[in-house]
């Protein structure tokens, strides 16, 4: 651990007498002197598609719906970690809209005076029903998952209907403000080549930006192979021969997990996140809670820290906070995908959270 992360850990832990106390604004610091600001809150592990690369066709055995926070639960969570640090947030799932009423927990965190910033990761086939509630709840940051705009492919990729819905849903956010919205596009080699030009073309054309994700080992089947990763820098050379030459953007958020591009005509940008041939690990801010409450401080972390049975077992606010404090401070250098040291989580990517 270094002395950063150590000194962090030692003014951090509350002794008896802090009990009671208000706690003291500080900050979350794990042993690589990473600071954690922002936090992804899986609501459900639902889903209303199938996408091969997070959650298995059929017979998917979902959490018992006892099991998953309450709104409660999870605004209690997010007011214990704002002393910590926590300024952002970002709803995931599942598909976090077949969650019930999430405008409502979205006008609960958004109470929150330390949150700036909220967003919601969606499939969109439901966002043309919420996202009027969802802007009016206090929401300003959405995602839409879509990896091809061919309805043929679009049906492949995630083995069930929805193609038009996801359209009119992106539709609808644009519609009551939000801007930009962003599209995130798993890229697969073998798959998903062709739908690149027509997503960054698509764009161009409507004012959404493009993220284009490589394909991570978190699928439910196991079938993730080096080999079908799209890279990034194959992407981008693809987009400037085929479009126009793309152009870093200035100012960009080290922490933010895309590299951002914009078209040298000045029209359209595109991020790439390049999770496999260039992990940001050493630059990551992000710690997660699952729909059933297990804090995990990575996306690939193997251990995970039960908070619901903190939350129902009447543990105090400050133990919950130490508990925290404890998980990142056990943070690893990185996800070592690259290595032969990676281990698969047993969770795949619905199970965690997106």
């Amino acid at each position: 651990m270094s002395d950063l992360g150590t000194r962090a850990w030692e003014r951090a832990e509350p002794t008896t007498e802090d009990y009671g106390k208000p706690f003291m604004a500080e900050q979350l610091i794990d042993s690589f002197g990473r600071i954690h600001t922002n936090l992804r809150i899986s609501v459900t592990d639902r889903c209303n598609i199938r996408c091969f690369y997070c959650m298995p066709a059929e017979n998917v055995q979902f959490m018992d719906r006892k099991d998953l926070l309450t709104f409660e639960e999870i605004e209690r969570f997010v007011r214990i970690s704002v002393p910590l640090g926590l300024t952002k947030i970002r709803l995931t799932g599942g598909e976090p809209l077949v969650r019930r009423d999430l405008h409502v927990l979205v006008k609960m965190l958004a109470a929150i005076p330390q949150i700036h910033d909220i967003g919601v990761t969606t499939n969109g086939i439901l966002l043309a029903e919420q996202a009027e509630d969802l802007w009016n709840a206090g929401l300003r940051r959405i995602n839409v998952s879509l990896d091809a705009l061919d309805p043929v492919k679009f049906k492949e990729i995630t083995r069930r209907d929805g193609y038009e819905k996801v359209l009119e849903g992106i539709a609808a956010a644009q519609r009551v403000g939000f801007d930009p919205v962003k599209i995130n596009a798993v890229s697969i080699r073998g798959m998903t080549e062709d739908e690149i030009i027509p997503l960054a073309n698509f764009a161009r054309r409507s004012g959404v930006e493009i993220r284009f994700i490589e394909f991570m080992p978190l699928d439910a089947d196991n079938a993730w192979e080096r080999e079908k990763v799209l890279f990034a820098h194959e992407i981008i050379e693809k987009l400037s021969q085929e479009i126009c030459p793309l152009i870093p953007c200035p100012g960009q958020n080290p922490h933010a997990p895309a590299t951002e591009f914009q078209f040298e005509d000045g029209i359209g940008k595109i991020g790439l996140i390049a999770s496999v041939s260039r992990p940001f690990c050493m630059n990551c801010d992000r710690f997660r809670i699952t729909a059933d409450g297990k804090l995990r401080n990575c996306l690939f972390s193997l251990e995970e820290t039960d908070v619901r049975g903190m939350l129902r077992g009447g543990v105090a606010d400050i133990e919950i906070a130490s508990a925290i404090r404890a998980s990142i401070a056990a943070k690893k250098e990185g996800h070592e995908i690259n290595t032969a040291r990676y281990i698969q989580p047993d969770r795949p990517m619905y199970s965690i959270g997106g």
